[in-house]
């Protein structure tokens, strides 16, 4: 009879994979994983039937650790302020950036990897539906002047991976450097 899956373990793999990828890159072997999560090299693959899985779970839950705490901020603003409510999402995400630095390396690679598969990474932009939506209509409405609100969705990621680099480096101007990100970030795009 299998033993049942353990969610500490699992998770265990998740942070260990985290911390290699963004060390050593999505080449990184899967023993080293597996050592890190204090688990045998076949029980990584009890959680995971292969690499590609894991990229691809390791990819969602990322994308869901960001939506959650992204969204917390965006239910205490009025939905009619455009600016304020890119400016939460602003805060949020330059905040959980710079607090989770192997997070954010991992989860632009995977972003551009060729082995997150296409569900997945719908799955992953759906967890941003109701920001994407709104950015999406407000660039068909006039609101914010771009070609496309894939446009502006890159030229936030671009500031922000900025921004996030100076935060890291000077965190005493943190502040200075999260509200410099989003002013330039805003005024390139707001019409």
């Amino acid at each position: 009879m299998a033993r049942p899956r353990s969610e500490d373990k699992r998770n265990a793999i998740l942070s260990a994979a985290t911390r290699v990828f963004a060390e050593q890159g999505l080449a990184a072997p899967t023993a080293k994983i597996a050592r890190e999560a204090g688990v045998a090299e076949g029980t990584l693959f009890t959680y995971f039937a292969n690499k590609d899985e894991l990229l691809n779970q390791l990819y969602l839950e990322l994308k869901y650790e960001m939506r959650e705490v992204m969204s917390e901020g965006l239910r205490r603003v009025d939905e009619e302020d455009l600016r304020e409510l890119a400016h939460r999402f602003w805060v949020a995400y330059i905040d959980w950036g710079v607090m989770h630095p192997h997070k954010r390396k991992v989860v632009s690679t995977l972003t551009l990897s060729d082995r997150i598969s296409t569900e997945n990474r719908v799955a992953g932009a759906a967890a941003f539906a109701v920001f994407n939506s709104r950015l999406h209509n407000s660039v068909e409405q006039g609101l914010i002047c771009s070609p496309s609100s894939n446009f502006v969705g890159a030229l936030l990621g671009a500031i922000a991976e900025v921004t996030m680099d100076f935060v890291a480096r000077e965190p005493e101007r943190a502040a200075h450097y999260r509200e410099a990100g989003f002013e330039a970030f805003w005024k390139s795009v707001s019409a």
